[in-house]
């Protein structure tokens, strides 16, 4: 009969037989597995040196490039847009620096930013309580200027939207000098909205300007294409886009973000977008588009995620050229003109 004795040394025998096993094992290919493993190892530390290498070697360029925009950008804008004015509406948390950089490529340009429009986290809130009350701003302001409310292009905007418009209709032209609010009714308009909390504004906005760049947040919102900061994004830049010669939302190359949904929306069609304007490039890009736009070409999208080009065509710049003056000793003969000697 098989006792408890019989199954323990069994037990103690197949372990013993195991541990014989792996150290003959690893005894045996010892060399071969170590040599293999070092020559692995250096593979990679090899690839991942001309890794570093190149990657040194992008930045090393890619500075470069910036260096030499920075330097070239006054000839690359200048007289791209002259007399021209331009409004700036940021969304919350827009970049400062894509801010500066709009505004000196736009001056350069020879075009007069009006100042600065800064829409609140209130906007963007679609809640129930924020809704009433934005709709009543909406309400009161558009029956005191006599403004006649468009209908909802989306029913979760529509407040957001009929917001936009009458914000339009005070720092907004399609035509420069064209008939609109009085800078008075332009000023109330745009302090009952800074009063509720859904916006601020700097400089004289109130020069209503036919040129809007509309500044994006830096990160993508958490809900995607659902969320609501983009989906009232999408509100206020077609309803710029019917009130202005031409819109532009710039910002960031950042996957997911406002410009990304822009550009698979049907507001693509009305708005340009640049989505380098944090760079130099992107924001000379910026200039060139709504040079374009504003001498009727389509809008497009331009910069490196998802964009049709990485900048617009530039548009010449008009000079004044000497006309060839024609003296009385020279005519012209067949193709070739031949002067004729005194004799």
């Amino acid at each position: 009969m098989i006792d408890f004795r019989y199954h323990l040394v069994s037990i103690v025998a197949v372990f013993l037989a195991l541990a014989i096993g792996i150290v003959l094992g690893s005894t045996e290919l010892q060399g071969t597995t170590i040599d293999a493993l070092q020559s692995s190892s250096n593979s990679l530390k090899n690839q991942l040196s001309a890794a570093g290498a190149q990657r040194d070697n992008y930045a090393a360029l890619s500075s470069a490039s910036d260096t030499f925009l920075a330097a070239a950008e006054p000839k690359l804008v200048t007289g791209m847009l002259p007399g021209d004015r331009l409004v700036l509406v940021t969304e919350p948390g827009a970049s400062s620096g894509i801010v500066s950089g709009i505004k000196q490529a736009a001056a350069l340009a020879g075009a007069t930013v009006t100042g600065t429009v800064a829409l609140q986290p209130k906007f963007n809130d679609l809640t129930g309580t924020t809704l009433a009350n934005l709709n009543s701003v909406n309400g009161q302001l558009a029956a005191a200027d006599g403004t006649t409310l468009a209908p909802a292009a989306a029913a979760k905007t529509v407040d957001q939207q009929q917001a936009a418009q009458l914000i339009a209709t005070a720092i907004l032209d399609k035509t420069a000098g064209a008939a609109g609010l009085t800078s008075a009714q332009a000023q109330l308009l745009l302090q009952a909205y800074a009063q509720a909390g859904y916006l601020t504004v700097s400089g004289a906005v109130t020069d209503r300007a036919t040129l809007a760049v509309l500044v994006a947040p830096p990160t993508a919102p958490a809900d995607g294409s659902s969320d609501p900061v983009n989906q009232v994004l999408l509100a206020v830049a077609e309803q710029f886009a019917s009130a202005s010669t031409a819109t532009l939302v710039a910002g960031p190359a950042v996957s997911g973000s406002a410009i990304s949904v822009l550009r698979s929306s049907s507001v693509s069609s009305q708005v340009s977008s640049v989505d380098n304007a944090d760079t130099t490039l992107g924001q000379i890009s910026t200039v060139w588009a709504l040079a374009s736009q504003a001498a009727g070409h389509k809008p497009n999208s331009y910069g490196i995620s998802g964009a049709s080009a990485v900048s617009p065509v530039p548009l010449p710049v008009p000079s004044v050229t000497a006309s060839p003056s024609v003296t009385p000793s020279t005519k012209a003969t067949g193709k070739a003109k031949k002067t004729v000697g005194n004799k």
